[in-house]
């Protein structure tokens, strides 16, 4: 017999308010106060880090003021984000036994198989891409990330409905500058709105009945749909006034210097193969990386699913992911060999070009 979980909708709200709720709602799960929950979501212009990220590391601050968008921080890990109005945010907040899976890639490949499923129902082919993206058309239509309190989980993610890259990329440090799109192309190539895909304006309300379903299927549950408890708004009104000020949205401050751009480029028979990537100084990491140049048409997405396999990648591990990615996968990458990676990677990690944001 199925079990019964709740379906909420809180609609649009700044995001000092959503993460006060995504903390009240967290901590009643851990406590037992409400049942395993879905949640719907969405932001006024926001750009969200991570927990344990900088905002000086992440963001163009000058561009996030002058567009007046909101810098907050979540309680999650993941990726940062800029999200508003016109995308759709989800989450579930989950008991650890729920899950069946203590590890985040886990938790991660489990939920974003789900709501891969979903996204599919609606009229194209999406995949969960690790470690937390789901892919259509090789390029990534949403984002996400979890925590555990005790035995509460939160996951959640954003869905890109009607994506405007202009508005949106720019906030993102390692897209700002014309070099971006010099080294490795248009920095919107990698993200796609689900808009854009269909070919037409999707329904909201179908989009929120799919993802019901796929958790319903995935979990083996039924949704009623229900409203926020007096308890979970005591504990938000709480959460937000810690959360709506300058030191919890500070609370991580490290150096954009700490955190510099690389680029490089090398011949290989088929022609110029560029990397550009931002490099951790601190942990010695690839944060992110992305390749570009005259890269075959047929080799775009197995290229765009390398730059997620080195994502965080430790620098001294690279040639091994990279080695990895080539040998443990089917990889269509016709004139271009793991070889010639582990080379351009090498010669970016010594090359800065960006060691500073306008912050």
């Amino acid at each position: 017999m199925s079990k019964n979980w709740r379906l909420v909708d809180t609609g649009l709200r700044p995001a000092a308010q959503n993460i006060a709720l995504d903390r009240a709602l967290l901590e009643a799960r851990q406590a037992d106060e409400i049942p395993s929950t879905l949640r719907f979501l969405r932001f006024t212009p926001s750009a969200l880090l991570a927990c344990d990220q900088s905002a000086e590391q992440e963001f163009d601050i000058d561009c996030c003021r002058a567009g007046g968008i909101a810098i907050q921080r979540r309680i999650t890990g993941g990726n940062p984000v800029y999200t508003d109005d016109k995308q759709l945010d989800w989450q579930l907040y989950l008991h650890r036994r729920e899950i069946g899976a203590a590890d985040m890639r886990d938790v991660a490949k489990r939920i974003c198989h789900a709501a891969a499923t979903a996204v599919s129902a609606l009229g194209i082919e999406a995949r969960f891409r690790p470690r937390n993206d789901i892919v259509a058309d090789g390029r990534k239509i949403s984002s996400g990330g979890g925590v555990f309190d005790g035995d509460a989980l939160l996951y959640q993610g954003t869905l890109l409905v009607d994506f405007d890259s202009a508005q949106a990329l720019p906030v993102l440090r390692f897209s700002t500058g014309t070099a971006a799109s010099a080294a490795i192309g248009p920095a919107e190539s990698r993200f796609a709105g689900l808009n854009e895909l269909l070919g037409k304006r999707s329904d909201p309300a179908l989009i929120k009945r799919y993802m019901m379903e796929a958790f319903e299927s995935e979990f083996d549950v039924e949704f009623y749909e229900g409203d926020l408890t007096l308890t979970e708004h005591a504990r938000y009104l709480t959460a937000l006034a810690e959360i709506d000020t300058p030191d919890w949205i500070g609370l991580v401050r490290n150096p954009a210097s700490d955190m510099p751009i690389y680029e490089a480029e090398r011949p290989f028979c088929g022609g110029t193969l560029r990397a550009r990537l931002v490099y951790d100084r601190r942990r010695h990491r690839v944060r992110q990386v992305w390749f570009g140049g005259d890269v075959p048409v047929a080799a775009r997405q197995a290229i765009a699913d390398l730059e997620a396999a080195l994502h965080d990648a430790s620098v001294e591990g690279i040639e091994r992911d990279i080695r990895m990615f080539f040998t443990g996968r089917e990889v269509e990458m016709q004139s271009l060999s793991a070889g010639d990676f582990i080379e351009i990677m090498r010669r970016a990690v010594k090359q800065p070009i960006v060691a500073s944001s306008r912050a």
